[in-house]
């Protein structure tokens, strides 16, 4: 399998002068994701956790709604990148949509080959009642995250996303030169656990970002089911609509100094876990 991460050669330019050396990079490869034989798309993407990927951007394109849709699955290395080859049951297939993305998207891209207005602004899915978290719980989700991005601390140039828990932490990370792909790996390996199913379920955590909040990155949140997205950045107006009508506590630019909610602060505890929420305002 292609390395995620190479080392190139380099020159350090500095006011003290001109060094030769290395540096370690993220890798970003062609990667198609094939659905029964036929390519739905082609993203730049980093080779890494690609099973995960092909599942979950699988999942919220909205080909498949639950793992036990897949009846089969392949990974095949050319020289011109990767194939994942996903083999969807005979129901399923036959609800697939006739819109085909069968172009080359650039790194991150979240709406190569959407041919319609109304199909890049389409609802999120709508997500339960969730759970309660207080602003402590969402400073250790937050503080958690960056020692778990391996690939980042080598190459200081990739995305992260994550899966946060209050009884078991940082249950998965994943990561990414793209923001919207690192989300689709961390979705896909959830889905492999069974974040979907009925007392394990995504409802119960915390999806934490490394980038900004854009629609594309709400309407993958809800696509899983879950009910509290933070990210470290800020999110877009749209991507905020979106989370309010999909019901989806949205909170972001969370730092070390605190965070700010966007939409749905009834999930976000003043306190604990049993004291008094933020009230919701329409």
């Amino acid at each position: 399998m292609i390395e995620p991460v190479v080392r190139v050669s380099r020159l350090a330019c500095t006011p003290q002068g001109v060094r030769e050396g290395e540096r370690a990079i993220p890798e970003e490869t062609p990667v198609a994701i094939v659905h029964n034989g036929s390519t739905y798309a082609v993203m730049m993407a980093t080779p890494a956790d690609l099973e995960d990927f092909g599942i979950g951007f699988s999942l919220t394109e909205g080909v498949i709604g639950a793992r036990s849709d897949i009846e089969d699955l392949e990974l095949l290395e050319f020289d011109e990148g990767v194939e994942i080859r996903l083999w969807i049951n005979a129901e399923r297939a036959g609800q697939m949509v006739a819109r085909r993305r069968q172009i080359a998207g650039p790194t991150g891209c979240g709406l190569c080959g959407v041919e319609s207005l109304e199909l890049a602004v389409k609802p999120a899915r709508s997500v339960g009642e969730g759970r309660v978290f207080s602003p402590a719980d969402i400073a250790r989700a937050i503080a958690s995250l960056a020692p778990a991005q391996h690939l980042n601390h080598a190459t200081r140039a990739v995305h992260a996303a994550g899966f946060w828990e209050p009884e078991a932490g940082l249950v998965a990370v994943r990561e990414d030169v793209g923001r919207h792909n690192a989300l689709d790996k961390l979705v896909g390996h959830l889905v492999r656990q069974d974040r979907q199913a009925t007392g394990n379920s995504a409802a119960d955590g915390i999806v934490l970002l490394t980038s900004r909040v854009s629609i594309e990155m709400v309407q993958k949140t809800a696509m899983l089911g879950a009910s509290v997205l933070v990210a470290v950045s800020a999110p877009t107006a749209l991507a905020v609509r979106t989370a309010e009508a999909a019901g989806i506590t949205l909170a972001a630019i969370a730092r070390d100094d605190g965070f700010e909610v966007f939409t749905h602060p009834q999930r976000i505890a003043t306190g604990g876990p049993n004291t008094e929420t933020v009230p919701h305002v329409a």
